[in-house]
């Protein structure tokens, strides 16, 4: 029995070799490799905490798999999630793991650049501003702005500390009172740009009461 099996034993060895790499070629063939950058998403912030500064906003993502998937693979077919549950307030390093890139199921992941991004969290609060009316223009002559009501008056902010604790109050997009002679209201949008609050309230209702001037020209 023992002489069977030794016989052409070196015979079995290479078959068994030459299948291997057989399968490996099989395997691998019509298989390729791609890099792509990725947007990071981030998800599961605390309550209270947002995002403010991070070391970088994407990820390069090195995928294998058959050349005939990754040929039409772009970038919005694979999701990077960096799970922030546990994150508190500041500065904290967060790692991506292959579990938080989301990829088709044929796909093999084979590197993360970077595996690892620095993210900065704040405080988000919450406080009420007045709204202040802006003017433009001048009224018809002879006639002059009484008083200006805004409505509603004041209005919740939202953001993070270091932002909302600028805004003192908001403005309104320029109210056009030019040649006006007689009370009117307008609604216009609050003047938003170059802010990083949020607020819930697009719109104000402006009223301009005009009135006759009580100054009579003198004349000589």
């Amino acid at each position: 029995m023992r002489r069977r099996l030794l016989e052409n034993f070196g015979f079995k060895v290479t078959a068994v070799v030459m299948a291997i790499i057989l399968w490996f070629f099989v395997i691998s063939k019509g298989q390729s490799e791609i890099s792509l950058d990725v947007s990071m998403e981030l998800k599961n912030i605390p309550q209270g905490l947002e995002s403010i500064k991070q070391g970088v906003k994407s990820v390069n993502v090195s995928l294998k798999g058959q050349d005939r998937i990754l040929r039409n693979m772009k970038p919005s077919d694979v999701r990077v999630h960096v799970d922030l549950s546990k994150a508190k307030k500041g500065k904290g390093i967060y790692y991506i793991k292959k579990d938080d890139v989301k990829i088709p199921p044929t796909i093999n992941i084979t590197g993360i650049t970077p595996s690892s991004v620095w993210i900065v969290l704040e405080e988000t609060i919450i406080k009420t501003v007045p709204v202040n009316a802006i003017m433009a223009g001048s009224p018809k002559e002879g006639f002059v702005v009484s008083s200006v009501e805004v409505l509603p008056k004041n209005v919740a902010i939202e953001g993070v500390r270091t932002e909302t604790g600028k805004v003192k109050f908001l403005r309104t997009e320029p109210v056009d009172i030019s040649d006006a002679d007689k009370t009117f209201t307008q609604t216009v949008r609050i003047d938003m740009a170059g802010r990083n609050i949020r607020t819930d309230i697009q719109e104000v209702s402006v009223k301009v009461v005009i009135k006759k001037s009580s100054k009579l020209k003198v004349q000589n």
